[in-house]
């Protein structure tokens, strides 16, 4: 809305220098009465082009909303990890950890166990996104998801959080993230971000992507794709040396364009042997300090919405939600820093 608000403005602005200071309208008062006439033809037009835009989203999107509001269903007990499995140091704690300090820089042997570990997570993700489709539940795929984390001989990290309940959050239409699994069927129409995390020999790896449900509207299609298309060109300025804050800067642009809201609440994290950690990665705009170091690991994860970017949380003190109810998208990948630009791990 603050794109054509700006256009609107500029178009008014233009036409009416035009209209009063243009030498050929000095031939007298009817020429410049009729050019008046001409302009509020040309701005009629536009607003008439937009109103009907608006009406037609509007009716291809009531077309495809869902009957209610999203509501928790119920939510089943926490799946066992087998006793050989390696856990990561929170698990057994209700307590949710502090954000450490350190920033997450690997040697080589490092490095290589981080792949290893987001190229799991990303192999997780891609399986999960082929269960996505109408009447299956958010608790199926976390079933799916735990069983083939420990499949692999890791463990799922989200899983004992803080006192988090599942293996995966699964994150539906208005849910902007930590969605926790339950009962509730996917529906025709809905879109769901898949947010994985594992932990494998030490290491934790963390990716996640927002699927359709069925059959999408236009309206949620584009803000899936403008949301992937964000966090890539957040990762595309990335390289030793850079400003964390040029990150913010790029996605907010790019999502502006379309009229998106970056929310602000939520941020990217430092990743590596703690599952968060410092540098804080901001996805709006902003004035942070702070450079980026050859060997780092850290999320890019941008939540973009159709409406507000303001946010209620549910009372089991995880699921966040739009004020507004307006869906929304988040994608997610890790990336390594490198000499000339960034490693993007969670890739299969």
């Amino acid at each position: 809305m603050a794109f054509a608000g700006s256009l609107s403005l500029q178009l008014s602005s233009s036409f009416n220098g035009e209209t009063l200071s243009s030498p050929s309208l000095s031939s007298g008062r009817k020429f410049q009465e009729k050019r008046l006439l001409i302009v509020s033809k040309r701005l009629s037009g536009l607003d008439e082009a937009m109103r009907i835009r608006r009406e037609r989203e509007l009716e291809t999107e009531t077309k495809f909303r869902r009957i209610q509001p999203l509501k928790r269903g119920k939510v089943s007990q926490r799946l066992p990890v087998p006793d050989h499995i390696s856990k990561p140091p929170y698990v057994g704690s209700a307590l949710l950890p502090e954000l450490s300090k350190e920033h997450q820089i690997h040697d080589v042997e490092g490095v290589v166990r981080m792949r290893a570990a987001c190229e799991l997570a990303a192999r997780v993700l891609d399986y999960a996104g082929t269960l996505v489709r109408p009447s299956v539940t958010t608790n199926e795929i976390d079933k799916a998801v735990h069983q083939m984390i420990i499949d692999a001989g890791a463990y799922p990290s989200p899983l004992g959080y803080g006192g988090f309940p599942k293996s995966v959050c699964t994150s539906v239409n208005e849910c902007m993230c930590h969605g926790i699994p339950d009962s509730r069927q996917l529906q025709d129409g809905d879109i769901i971000n898949i947010d994985v995390t594992v932990y494998l020999n030490g290491y934790h790896g963390d990716t996640s992507k927002t699927f359709l449900c069925g059959n999408v509207s236009e309206r949620l299609k584009r803000l899936v794709k403008v949301t992937e298309e964000s966090m890539l060109k957040g990762i595309a300025v990335c390289k030793d040396g850079a400003m964390f804050r040029k990150i913010g800067k790029r996605i907010s642009e790019h999502a502006e364009k379309f009229g998106f809201g970056v929310v602000e609440r939520f941020v990217g994290h430092g990743i590596g042997t703690i599952f968060h950690s410092e540098p804080i990665i901001c996805h709006n705009r902003n004035e942070e300090p702070g450079f980026m170091v050859e060997g780092q690991t850290f999320t890019i994860e941008p939540i973009l919405t159709l409406g507000s970017i303001n946010c209620t949380t549910w009372e089991d003190n995880w699921t966040t939600l739009t004020v507004d109810g307006s869906s929304a998208a988040q994608f997610e990948h890790t990336i390594l820093i490198t000499r000339t630009g960034a490693e993007i791990l969670t890739k299969c």
